[in-house]
């Protein structure tokens, strides 16, 4: 029999409902000006989406992962689906659909930045029918993680499913979007970066104190949150609690396209065995430093082993 979670699923599984996606990674000097044409001196091709690269950052770890999500019948299809399955993580909720895989055009900079657009495709397939669908697949994890590059109806109907199933929801409210106050009541945490909390506070100081941020997200109904600061670490608070904040590790920085990813993944893992938010932060972070010193998005994940 499995050892059940404090959140009533089985502990150390993770179910992910999400975005995958195939990533054209071009290598370039600067972000071109608008009418400019920029030369790329490197181009990658990578298996990616916010909700695949958290499935494989969690499972990389050590935890059971699900993921729940549709793509193309097309070769990036296939790369998605081997990466996924390469890692460990289980696939029945995958369904191949018409539309064409979803893609993200990645522009990478010399200091390891990126900018990123991303076409929905089979992304939008996501429905929540196909959430009930499956529901044998998240219904039993310990933690369901979900992020915004799906409908923002299907995020919200998974968030209020889970809820009542006893199933606890890590909500990383990104791409930034508009939520409304029973989907953020659900989040258990939050976990937004300076960006997606300035479009849920209606903007904020560049200066503003990251308790600060954190206080107000936490004021918005949120069981929990947690503020990711890139280089300056996360700032994370539980509801009745103050904020209390890691430091970022000094590390060398090659490529932080998916970092956010790595802590979203290496927090649902540590959440799903058990671990106190303050924990998960700590061990989410030193994931997230160990993605940026090497290229790529899941390949560049780390083990446990890897995590001190």
């Amino acid at each position: 029999m499995s050892r059940m979670s404090s959140a009533g699923g089985a502990l150390g599984r993770v179910a992910v409902i999400g975005s995958a996606n195939f990533d054209l990674v071009l290598g370039i000097s600067h972000r071109p000006a608008p009418g400019e044409t920029v030369l790329a001196a490197s181009t990658e091709s990578h298996p990616g989406g916010k909700g695949a690269n958290q499935a494989v950052a969690a499972a990389r770890l050590g935890s059971a992962v699900s993921f729940i999500g549709c793509i193309g019948v097309d070769s990036f299809g296939d790369v998605v689906t081997a990466s996924l399955v390469r890692s460990g993580v289980d696939v029945s909720g995958v369904r191949r659909v018409a539309a064409p895989t979803a893609t993200a055009v990645i522009l990478l900079t010399p200091d390891g930045e990126n900018s990123i657009v991303v076409s929905a495709g089979a992304n939008a397939s996501v429905t929540t029918a196909l959430v009930d669908e499956v529901s044998d697949v998240w219904s039993g994890a310990a933690v369901l993680v979900l992020q915004l590059e799906l409908p923002v109806e299907t995020v919200g109907y998974a968030a209020s499913a889970a809820v009542a199933r006893g199933v606890r929801v890590i909500l990383n409210a990104a791409p930034a979007a508009a939520l409304a106050p029973e989907v953020l009541a659900a989040a258990d945490p939050l976990v937004v970066n300076e960006n997606e909390a300035a479009m849920l506070l209606g903007g904020y100081p560049a200066d503003r104190d990251g308790a600060e941020v954190a206080a107000e997200l936490l004021a918005l109904g949120v069981r929990s949150v947690v503020l990711t600061l890139g280089a300056r670490g996360a700032v994370f608070a539980e509801s009745g609690g103050l904020p209390e904040h890691v430091r970022g590790r000094a590390v060398p920085v090659v490529d932080t396209t998916g970092a956010g990813d790595a802590f979203v993944g290496a927090l649902a893992a540590r959440i799903a065995h058990g671990d106190a938010l303050p924990d998960a932060v700590r061990f989410a972070n030193d994931a997230a430093a160990f993605s940026v010193g090497r290229r790529g998005t899941q390949d560049s994940y780390p083990r446990r082993e890897d995590v001190a």
